[in-house]
């Protein structure tokens, strides 16, 4: 039985990467958001490498996901090397994800019909290593895929993150359900910041960490990322509520 034919476009990254790094995975640890309360609850201070993390928009963002890629984009730019980012609805707006400090040129889409193939060229992106990380948009995420997509992180030591997106609110229920994600975050759209003069000013966000391995979950209220894909706490006023109603104590 002959093999089945490869993406070309993963083909051709393969080369590139092979030529950049000479087929030598780098060795690395974790990714520190540079917040210390938000480090403080991760082991090794930062997002692992080598790891799965997943990541969900909440309250009004849980079917757009806007706020949760807008997140992953930032993590990802933080890293070095290509991206690959594997989707079935090719709906990212690139200036969303420069001003995130994810520029697309950095970027190669692999757009698939069926999630099945976006799960197929996640994994292989991630067994074949050299790049800064891996995204993956997904409606469902079952155990033995999260399985195999960690396998193929442990063993280059590229990140996974997955960004969980739904085509309707019932399926998002499909998200407390156990995976072998090192975290598990949700992203919620809050105010933006009030500036002195009328202007729209920098979004913030409730950021949920719900699940974290040999850690406790917490919430942070955030900047969201900037041009260099990070985020900070928020300077703005301590009591805040979501879009959803809730209050919450920034800091």
């Amino acid at each position: 039985m002959s093999e089945p034919a490869l993406n070309p476009l993963l083909v051709e990254l393969r080369e590139r990467i092979r030529l950049l790094e000479g087929g030598a995975a780098r060795v690395r640890s974790a990714l520190p958001f540079g917040v210390p309360k938000i480090d403080a609850s991760l082991p090794g201070a930062g997002l692992a490498y080598g790891a799965l993390h997943e990541v969900a928009g909440g309250g009004p963002g849980t079917i757009d996901g806007a706020a949760a890629a807008l997140f992953a984009a930032g993590v990802a730019a933080r890293t070095k090397g290509p991206i690959v980012w594997c989707m079935t609805r090719p709906d990212l707006f690139f200036p969303a994800l420069a001003q995130a400090g994810l520029h697309p040129d950095r970027v190669y889409f692999v757009e698939s019909d069926k999630e099945e193939d976006v799960l197929a060229n996640a994994e292989e992106a991630l067994a074949y290593g050299g790049l800064g990380a891996v995204v993956a948009e997904l409606v469902r995420l079952p155990m033995v895929a999260s399985r195999r997509l960690q396998l193929a992180a442990e063993k280059t030591g590229t990140m996974a993150l997955v960004v969980r997106r739904w085509r309707r609110p019932t399926e998002a229920s499909d998200y407390g359900q156990p995976t072998a994600s090192t975290t598990r975050w949700r992203v919620s759209v809050l105010p933006s910041e009030e500036l002195p003069v009328p202007c729209v000013g920098r979004p913030n966000w409730l950021l949920e960490l719900m699940r974290v391995k040999a850690g406790e979950c917490a919430e942070f209220i955030v900047g969201a990322c900037d041009a260099s894909g990070r985020i900070d706490l928020s300077t703005g006023p301590a009591h805040r509520q979501d879009q959803a109603g809730r209050s919450f104590v920034a800091g």
